[in-house]
């Protein structure tokens, strides 16, 4: 094989060590590897990219380990260019595993051009992403915390949530702020609905005759200020992602041209696959790196699975909660495609499908730099 880079280095990266080779070509053509071990404390990670530097290094790899590769990343990404390399994509063959023979087989590779970069997005995308995904996380804690909310009203008899579709609204929110503090009297407990609720106050009246106990009052109590302290800080994350998302508006106001695409939604699209679409040779590319498109394992000619393969679990969970929301949309192209795919592949299949043709819209729009136009005529609608 053809040589592409005369000087390279590949990096074992773990939790406590760095093993580093350099790999180069000596005055007889013959490769010769430098190899050398070093801590991952800030200093020590500035030694190593002292100790590429003075051997000329240039190209380094290394594989996507855990959450230990990003400060390593970090620390050279200015001074190098760096390959970070999926670590299914560059197994060593079975029985020769070592940390040095790890870093010299990704030397090696990388010296010979079969590496593949993973989706590295810049500085602030990263950021961006971290302030998304805690989001999401601190959302879905929340969930939790409200069915558990649910299950202690369960317990006692309060049949709240089958009257009022949201325990934790304005109406939900005083009925149990009210249950904490003693009340017991379905009458005056059920007149503290508001707004539509009010009209269902004669159910109100039934499913708020229970027993309530002071053990529940207090499960109550405790649940509740989970839930306030995790709405404060949803509510300072939305702020900060305001704040980061400000140098992406245009592209935000593109996506939520496309049906299904609220806002939230389109600042976790920006904050995973970024503005800058020729990172991607094509929407194919995107699609698969997301794991939106189907998988390709064929042997003897035969097709043996045609499954989605694993990609950005956040990216895919937000754009099948998309095609989600599109597939309800009226007299649109999106939804009548929907509509004929579930009947033929069956409603799962259909929303992930619809998932992949709207990124393959969002990649179109970041890449031309344009808005949806919705090309189906009322009438035409499934």
């Amino acid at each position: 094989m053809e040589i592409l880079y005369h000087c390279c280095a590949g990096l074992d990266v773990h939790k406590k060590t760095v093993v580093a080779c350099i790999r180069r070509l000596g005055p007889d053509k013959q490769a010769e590897d430098l190899i050398r071990t070093f801590g991952t404390m800030t200093a020590d990670l500035l030694e190593l990219a002292d100790w590429l530097a003075a051997h000329a290094v240039v190209h380094v790899a290394m594989e996507s380990t855990g959450v230990y590769w990003k400060p390593v990343f970090h620390l050279l990404e200015d001074r190098f260019q760096i390959l970070l390399v999926n670590a299914q994509h560059i197994k060593q063959v079975p029985g020769r595993k070592t940390d040095v023979k790890d870093c010299q087989w990704i030397a090696q590779l990388l010296q010979l051009g079969l590496l593949r970069a993973s989706f590295v997005p810049p500085r602030p995308i990263r950021e961006l992403r971290d302030l998304t995904r805690q989001r999401s996380q601190l959302v879905g804690e929340r969930a939790s915390v409200s069915n558990r909310i649910q299950k202690v009203l369960e317990d006692a008899n309060i049949k709240l949530a089958s009257v009022a579709s949201d325990v934790l609204g304005v109406s939900g929110r005083a009925m149990i702020a009210a249950l904490i503090g003693g009340e017991t009297e379905p009458d005056r407990l059920a007149d503290l609905a508001r707004r539509r609720l009010r009209g269902k106050i004669p159910q109100l009246r039934q499913a708020l005759k229970g027993r309530v106990t002071e053990h529940h009052r207090f499960m109550l109590r405790t649940l509740m200020d989970h839930v306030r302290h995790l709405d404060d800080l949803i509510e300072r994350l939305d702020q900060r992602i305001e704040e980061a998302m400000s140098p992406f508006a245009k592209a935000v106001e593109r996506l939520v041209t496309i049906p299904g695409v609220n806002r939230r939604a389109a600042e976790v699209i920006v904050a995973e696959i970024g503005t800058d679409m020729t990172k991607f040779p094509s929407a194919g590319h995107l699609s698969s790196w997301a794991g939106m498109c189907s998988g390709n394992h064929q042997s003897a000619g035969k097709r043996q699975s045609g499954r989605t393969t694993p990609g950005d679990r956040w990216l895919r969970q937000v754009l099948v909660q998309t095609a989600w929301a599109a597939s309800h949309t009226k007299k649109t192209l999106l939804s009548a495609t929907y509509h004929r795919w579930a009947k033929r592949m069956g409603k799962k299949r259909a929303l992930v499908a619809l998932g992949h043709k709207i990124l393959v819209l969002i990649y179109e729009l970041l890449k031309d730099q344009t808005t949806y136009q919705e090309r189906l005529v009322p009438d035409q609608a499934a």
